[in-house]
């Protein structure tokens, strides 16, 4: 099995949150871990928002590492298309999309690993395995 970490997901390594240890449980007992390239860019935006200084750049160099470890999808044309698709059966927002369509590409067997209510709405009108809402 594939599971695939969406940027709330994701974030949870980093600031402590509500269900940071579920995310932290369900990415530990997973051998192949997926994300898409936007999740860099979601979760640096929020690491600047939420956190500065040493806190900061601690969770920079951390992000950057857990990233080099991941099965990073990258949104070619196929992911974008498929994600414009995606945004027009369900009406989910463009970034969703995105991650949902990366989601897709990393195989049948993926499974979403998410906080947002809506993502997770969308992916299960999908077909897709949810794990975390």
């Amino acid at each position: 099995m594939t599971l695939y970490i969406d940027s709330s997901a994701m974030l949870k390594r980093y600031i402590r949150e509500h269900d940071r240890e579920a995310a932290m449980s369900l990415m530990a007992g997973d051998p192949v871990l997926a994300t898409s390239r936007v999740t860099e860019v979601e979760v640096r935006r929020n690491l600047s928002r939420l956190l500065e200084g040493p806190d900061l750049t601690a969770a920079r160099r951390q992000l950057a590492v857990d990233l080099d470890a991941l099965a990073l999808i990258s949104l070619d044309a196929t992911v974008c298309n498929e994600a414009a698709r995606i945004a027009e059966q369900t009406l989910c927002r463009s970034l969703d999309a995105l991650h949902l369509a990366s989601a897709l590409r990393a195989g049948s067997t993926t499974t979403v690993l998410t906080f947002d209510i809506r993502q997770a709405q969308a992916a299960r009108s999908l077909g897709l395995a949810v794990v975390g809402c």
